[in-house]
């Protein structure tokens, strides 16, 4: 990891180079691609925070620097947890991370649209056609959902069923889960696993026509229970659950597990690399069962996975997060204390220091834990660059230069920012009434403070040296009002013409 003090701007120089960008280009290399497709799939749960950064970097770090795009998707299989407020906040958290970076590669699809139908080699096959956020002039457009390819992951299932590949099973989820097994020890056969294709065909469609209550059945894959890895023990891919969806309404009432539709979504789009944390490390073998008992005849995608990004001190769950909006310990996802993307924004959080961040912690499969003011030095770094500087005074104290002309008011020269010379200057007024902060001065002060105190010499930011004559207090509560100084015409914006020195600035 870079040292501290360096600096790392991704738009001012090349993506580093990592095993996933060795993938992608050896997949360019081969032919086996001609273009590259990223996606970033969030489910519409919860706000995006720090750490889904990372894969937002990744995903459209990788479309950017190869010329391809990258799909926004809502994963929007779980209708139970989703709601349309997600939506919005993703969207809109997605497009200030990557503004004037990546936002050329950033592509939705036509409102309200559903995927082709195609003709491939003799069979129907889908795909939903994208559109470029930056060239959509003014059409209608959304996101991509998971939900607008119910239809065809339907028919896939089907397909699944006429080939032996998937069967209805009446077990609930709990003995499901049960007979699946461990890693120590083998999954049980369900005695539903032989049921013959037709009646697999009938107790699917009955279960999409809603005619059994939610858990009654399930569709599960055929694949292994023996299989080490025990996500390809037959693994559920739809279950049943009358419940309104937030952008199908109640059109459906069998809905997809995630791993079913995460591969399929990502075939449906033309997804070339499914870029995912390293916890779907274990899931990926099902991935690809899927989409080759299926034989789809398009390029399939390739997931890969890549360690998450973990923050010190920061809470990553969704479901943690969710708590403590809904039991009032935050006033909401963008409470500044929260570690949302919407947070950050709220706290004036730079999107390019976000970036920067990520760029600079890297991609790799070893898991770690990055330190929370490391983030927060691409954050100052980034504003020490760009922020103009204002003067502020929270809490007033009045100094009355005595020698100062009454009645006269000069505006002196003010740098909008030490750091870049073409941010200019800004005229900043100087009276004989001034007012400093309360902490800038010490009737007594204690050792080594070289702020304002009695017969002590100071510099104005941009103004005179003053030294402070005398003070008045309240007569009634003995409580200090104002301080009396006088100051030194010869030392306007603070350069002394003896060479004599002052030891603070305030």
């Amino acid at each position: 990891m870079p040292e501290p003090n360096v600096i790392e701007d991704p738009q001012a120089q090349p993506e580093r180079q990592d095993f996933i960008r060795e993938i992608v280009q050896q997949d360019l290399d081969s032919g086996r691609i001609d273009s590259v497709v990223t996606r970033f799939p969030p489910e519409p749960n919860g706000y995006l925070h720090i750490g889904h950064a990372k894969a937002i970097c990744i995903n459209f770090g990788i479309a950017r620097q190869y010329g391809g795009r990258c799909n926004l998707r809502m994963d929007d299989t779980n209708p139970t947890k989703e709601d349309v407020e997600y939506v919005d906040s993703i969207t809109t958290d997605i497009k200030w991370l990557i503004d004037g970076w990546a936002d050329d590669r950033l592509c939705f699809k036509r409102a309200g649209t559903s995927p082709d139908k195609l003709d491939v080699g003799g069979r129907q096959d889908f795909f939903m056609p994208p559109v470029r956020v930056a060239d959509s002039q003014g059409a209608a457009i959304e996101p991509f959902y998971a939900s607008d390819y119910f239809e065809a992951l339907y028919e896939y299932a089907l397909e699944l069923i006429r080939r032996g590949k998937a069967y209805i099973d009446d077990h609930s989820a709990e003995e499901v889960d049960v007979m699946r097994g461990a890693p120590d020890r083998p999954g049980q056969e369900s005695n539903y696993r032989n049921r013959s294709v037709d009646e697999n065909l009938d107790l699917f469609q009955r279960m999409r026509a809603g005619e059994f209550p939610d858990g009654a059945r399930v569709l599960r894959a055929k694949i292994d229970m023996t299989a080490p890895n025990v996500w390809l023990r037959d693994p559920v891919l739809y279950r049943i659950r009358h419940t309104s969806h937030h952008h199908t309404g109640d059109k459906w009432c069998i809905y997809p597990m995630y791993d079913f539709a995460h591969g399929l979504s990502d075939y449906v789009e033309g997804i070339t690399h499914s870029l995912c944390s390293l916890e779907f490390e274990v899931h990926r073998p099902l991935y690809e069962w899927i989409l080759e008992a299926l034989e789809l005849p398009r390029v399939h995608p390739r997931q890969r996975e890549f360690a998450r990004l973990n923050v010190t001190y920061t809470i990553m769950s969704k479901r943690k997060l969710l708590r403590l909006v809904q039991e009032g310990y935050v006033r909401g996802w963008d409470d500044p204390r929260m570690p949302t993307l919407a947070a950050m924004r709220r706290r004036g959080y730079p999107p390019e220091s976000i970036r920067a961040f990520v760029h600079a912690v890297g991609v790799a499969k070893r898991e770690n834990m990055v330190q929370l003011e490391y983030l927060e030095h691409f954050v100052r770094e980034n504003l020490n660059r760009t922020a103009p500087r204002v003067m502020a005074v929270l809490r007033p104290l009045k100094v009355v230069i005595d020698n100062y002309p009454e009645g006269q008011v000069e505006e002196l020269d003010a740098i909008n920012n030490p750091e870049d010379a073409s941010a200019g200057t800004r005229k900043v007024p100087f009276s004989r009434v001034i007012y400093i902060e309360q902490d800038d001065f010490r009737e007594v002060p204690p050792p080594k403070y070289h702020r304002l105190s009695p017969g002590v010499e100071v510099r104005l930011r941009y103004a005179y040296l003053i030294t402070c004559t005398g003070v008045e207090k309240d007569p009634v509560t003995g409580e200090l009002v104002e301080v009396h100084a006088t100051y030194d015409p010869a030392t306007r914006g603070g350069d002394t013409p003896d060479g004599r020195k002052v030891k603070s600035t305030i």
